[in-house]
């Protein structure tokens, strides 16, 4: 099960390749915060890829979940640097052993010392390539699009990002 946080949902959304995720074969979970601030925080604030979100919550097979007994949850509100969207994603994943799908580095790093296995957007549409699912000038074109939209990846991993899709290619 992978659960998303909204930086991929977000920018996936952007570069209009939600779908992307029903390539997947696991379950895809947005838990009921990470919804609230990517569509109806989103809507109000009139961003369209709100809308596509929202429409990909139906067409694209998430599931939408409620966090609220999750045994982490107590532990990581404390935590100031984390947003609620954050503790319920990490909380989710790790009450029913989900990957985390976030790419913000203090997440993963609170992620690591809890034990979640993260993954991030770069690694979703990776693995897709790598299997198949999509060809690797389209991949290219996803990560390259998603820059252009903002989406921030350092520069050395947006290097590490092409050498691997080139090693796909060989």
């Amino acid at each position: 099960m992978w659960v998303f946080d909204a930086t991929p949902l977000i920018y996936l959304a952007k570069v209009d390749r939600l779908a992307l995720v029903r390539q997947l074969d696991v379950s895809c979970v947005i838990p009921e915060r990470v919804y609230e601030e990517v569509v109806e925080t989103g809507l109000e604030q009139g961003y369209p890829d709100a809308r596509r979100i929202e429409r990909g919550v139906d067409a694209d097979g998430f599931i939408i979940e409620s966090v609220e007994t999750a045994p982490l949850l107590s532990r990581l509100r404390e935590n100031n640097d984390l947003s609620d969207a954050d503790v319920a994603v990490l909380a989710f994943a790790d009450a029913h052993d989900g990957v985390a799908v976030m790419d913000e580095t203090y997440g993963r790093d609170v992620a690591a010392a809890e034990g979640i296995t993260t993954r991030g957007t770069a690694y979703l549409v990776l693995k897709l390539a790598s299997e198949g699912t999509i060809g690797v000038d389209e991949a290219r074109s996803v990560i390259d699009a998603m820059v252009d939209e903002g989406w921030y990846c350092a520069p050395d991993v947006y290097a590490k990002i092409v050498q691997e899709l080139d090693s796909m290619t060989d």
